[in-house]
């Protein structure tokens, strides 16, 4: 499979949906009633470095690598992620090529 998407912005790549995997695998929580309980408390957070690793050992084109690679440095609440990564996706008009995530 290519590692670049080529064509229009309006057909979906093969890559599409990849990083809402990403995004799912990050911020998995484990099935525990305690587990669940503390996420709603206190929601997980992960670094920008653990991403940017995770998208690179994924093996995603580079336009979504370049998406991610636009995130600022810090530690990110699943909702705040999901914000910076979508802004840098509408940015590009790459919503219907690589989808959102939430």
């Amino acid at each position: 499979m290519p590692n670049d998407h080529s064509g229009t912005n309006y057909q979906r790549s093969p890559y599409f949906g990849a990083l809402q995997s990403i995004v799912d695998a990050l911020y998995e929580v484990g099935d525990s009633k305690e587990e669940i309980i503390a996420a709603m408390v206190r929601p997980p957070e992960v670094r920008r470095l653990d991403v940017v690793l995770a998208a690179e050992a994924a093996d995603l084109p580079d336009d979504l690598l370049r998406i991610v690679r636009l995130l600022p440095p810090g530690n990110y609440t699943r909702d705040r992620l999901c914000v910076q990564l979508n802004s840098a996706i509408a940015g590009h008009a790459w919503g219907q090529v690589y989808g959102t995530v939430a």
